[in-house]
């Protein structure tokens, strides 16, 4: 096991300071530039669609898929987890308060390849063999490559997805929970694991009709809870805010310079650990929130794709900035602290022991919503594996994975997952590649036909 966990890491290590940058870096460039930098208007009408789906009458579910905002509502259940909470203390305490900066850098250029992402699931969505409309990348890597190369690509990323956010990954977000609320309030760990299992698998075994009306609830809550929460940190340093964002700044090009920052650190591992946390938590570029996009019921794929963008927009310049700032301006970081840990420091400056049980209550909203979205998203793959028969069998393995994950931290299945996350990422990315003509064409044809609409 120790062989394996060191060969893991090795790769994995290899993955996220290197071959992600370049992938992630690299095709968010690329497809800014192919698209006109898409992203500098376009993530605003994704944002005008993300509120008046809110605000509007709620979709109803059936098997044509979910309303925009249902759609967007599971993605964003899915990006909005732990990351935001432990993932943005990891970075800034290994990286210092510049790995913040190129979060920004990462999901900006997300931004436009979330958007292929999403046009493509939905030009590409098809009806299962349950008459039930699925997509996701699977279905346009067949469609960029053609023959058993297409297959392959197609069955190696379906497998890396189900082992990695419906097994591995779910696992590791009940464990966060569990060790939350035992920290919180001293609840056994076995405890709140078979609570979260029953929990999952009442939504897991409602369909997608069950799964869109949770994430549509629970995501607005969770979000405006835990920003009110930030807000009231941030006020009561309020002094603090500006230096907050001038060692963002510096710190992603001279992070030694940065009085108070993390000890060791350099503008490697500021970028690195910007690049690589912000991956898991904006998802852009992973391939896991295309299924969500592709059950959208909109006029044209490339609606669906500016709302796509509104999902990065939130997980990153809103949630994971309240993060940022509540830990940089409580002076957390010289606390030697990390994770979750460093998060829950920070917010008990100001809240006391309250704030390790604010802590927990977001983390119980954050990553359930992640396990329903992850749920999800594995859902649509092993359809596309084993047929519509087979997602029986796989919520209740998936269910016995969250009670299982929440019983201990087991290294291997916590290094697993973040190394299968990262591997998942190079077929989607070839795939967009490859098909970045067709969005481009997409593109065209939207401008085209609304072109009142591309005005505004």
């Amino acid at each position: 096991m120790e062989l394996l966990n060191s060969i893991i890491l090795t790769v994995q290590h290899y993955m996220a300071d290197y071959v992600l940058i370049v992938a992630l870096l690299g095709g968010g460039i690329w497809f800014s530039v192919r698209l006109k930098f898409v992203q500098i208007k376009g993530v605003f009408k994704g944002l005008k669609m993300m509120f008046s789906g809110l605000f509007g009458k709620k979709g109803e579910v059936d098997d044509d898929g979910m309303s925009s905002f249902q759609a967007l509502a599971t993605a964003i259940a899915a990006q909005v987890g732990t990351g935001n909470i432990a993932g943005a203390a990891t970075a800034i305490a290994i990286g210092g308060p510049g790995a913040i900066f190129w979060m920004w850098v990462a999901a900006l250029l997300g931004m436009a390849t979330i958007f292929c992402e999403a046009t493509m699931a939905q030009k590409y969505k098809t009806i299962g063999d349950d008459g039930v409309v699925t997509g996701g990348p699977v279905y346009y890597i067949r469609a960029a490559f053609k023959g058993k190369f297409g297959r392959g690509l197609a069955a190696a990323f379906a497998i890396l997805l189900v082992v990695a956010l419906g097994f591995t990954g779910n696992a590791v977000q009940a464990n966060s929970i569990a060790v939350a609320w035992n920290s919180a309030f001293g609840l056994p760990q076995y405890v709140m694991g078979i609570f979260l299992a029953i929990m999952a698998f009442i939504v897991f075994t409602g369909g997608m009709s069950r799964i869109a009306k949770v994430t549509e609830t629970v995501v607005p809550i969770m979000a405006a809870f835990y920003i009110l929460g930030s807000l009231v940190v941030i006020c009561a340093n309020i002094t603090h805010v500006p230096y907050a964002f001038y060692s963002i700044v510096v710190g992603a090009f001279a992070p030694q310079t940065i009085a108070g920052g993390a000890a060791g650190a350099t503008l490697k591992l500021a970028l690195t650990k910007g690049v690589a946390r912000g991956l898991f938590s904006n998802e852009a570029g992973m391939g896991s929130t295309p299924h969500a996009h592709a059950v959208a019921k909109v006029n044209h794929p490339i609606e669906q794709g500016y709302v796509a963008m509104a999902g990065v927009f939130i997980d990153t310049f809103v949630i994971l900035n309240m993060t940022a700032l509540v830990i940089i301006t409580s002076d957390a970081i010289p606390s030697g602290l990390t994770g979750a840990e460093l998060t829950q420091f920070a917010f008990g400056t100001v809240f006391g022991k309250m704030g390790g049980i604010f802590i927990a209550v977001c983390m119980l909203f954050f990553a359930f919503s992640t396990i329903i979205g992850w749920y999800f998203f594995g859902m649509a793959n092993i359809k596309y594996l084993f047929g519509s028969k087979a997602i029986k069998v796989y919520s209740v393995l998936v269910a016995i994975c969250v009670l299982l994950g929440s019983l201990a931290q087991v290294d291997l299945i916590w290094n697993m997952a973040d190394c299968f996350n990262s591997i998942m990422v190079l077929p989607n990315i070839i795939a967009l590649f490859a098909l970045s003509g067709i969005v481009l064409k997409e593109y065209d044809d939207y401008k085209e036909k609304y072109p009142t609409l591309n005005k505004k």
